[in-house]
């Protein structure tokens, strides 16, 4: 489905460099529309097929996923600390890739790293940087409209369930939050 992304962007490419080429009224250029037009409808509603049995069908192994997890991804929630604690976001960002670099060398998770090392990179961490390195928290962090945040997931799920039912839709059911 992601590969035919590619082939449907070719053929909007070619129906508008059609229609700029042609001059102020209708023209025979337009005969060329058709192709493009019928191949992505046909395309698109293949990949709409497709998904729909992959998300009917879909279930996840929570377990085996967290068992791989890679804790490097804590590396933004580090940034935001340190930009929370007065740091620019640009140095903090910095910091953090430090701290990323120190973990791989050395061979330890982020939540591994000694605190006389996070100190040595800023004397801005304390000890409840540690608290950073929860999976859930980390997520639930991001509770904002479109974020990770459970809250923010559920409001999205229940927007897009209406959005997808035969329901009428408010005008305020998509208002920004």
């Amino acid at each position: 489905v992601r590969s035919k992304t590619g082939r449907v962007y070719g053929n909007l490419m070619s129906l508008l460099t059609v229609m700029k080429g042609l001059p102020l009224s209708y023209s025979k250029d337009l005969q060329e529309d058709k192709e493009p037009l019928f191949d992505s409808l046909k395309t698109i509603d293949g990949c709409l097929r497709i998904t729909g049995g992959v998300i009917d069908t879909l279930e996840f192994n929570t377990g085996r996923m967290e068992a791989v997890f890679d804790d490097t991804v804590f590396a933004t929630d580090i940034a935001d600390y340190l930009t929370e604690k007065g740091m620019p976001f640009r140095k903090a960002h910095e910091v953090a890739g430090r701290l990323v670099k120190w973990s791989v060398e050395n061979g330890t998770g982020m939540s591994e790293i000694p605190m006389e090392t996070f100190r040595k990179h800023s004397e801005l961490f304390s000890d409840d940087v540690k608290k950073l390195f929860n999976l859930h928290a980390s997520t639930d962090r991001r509770s904002i409209a479109g974020g990770t945040g459970k809250k923010a997931l559920e409001e999205q799920t229940k927007r897009a369930k209406i959005l997808l039912s035969d329901e009428d839709i408010s005008s305020d059911t998509f208002k920004k939050d």
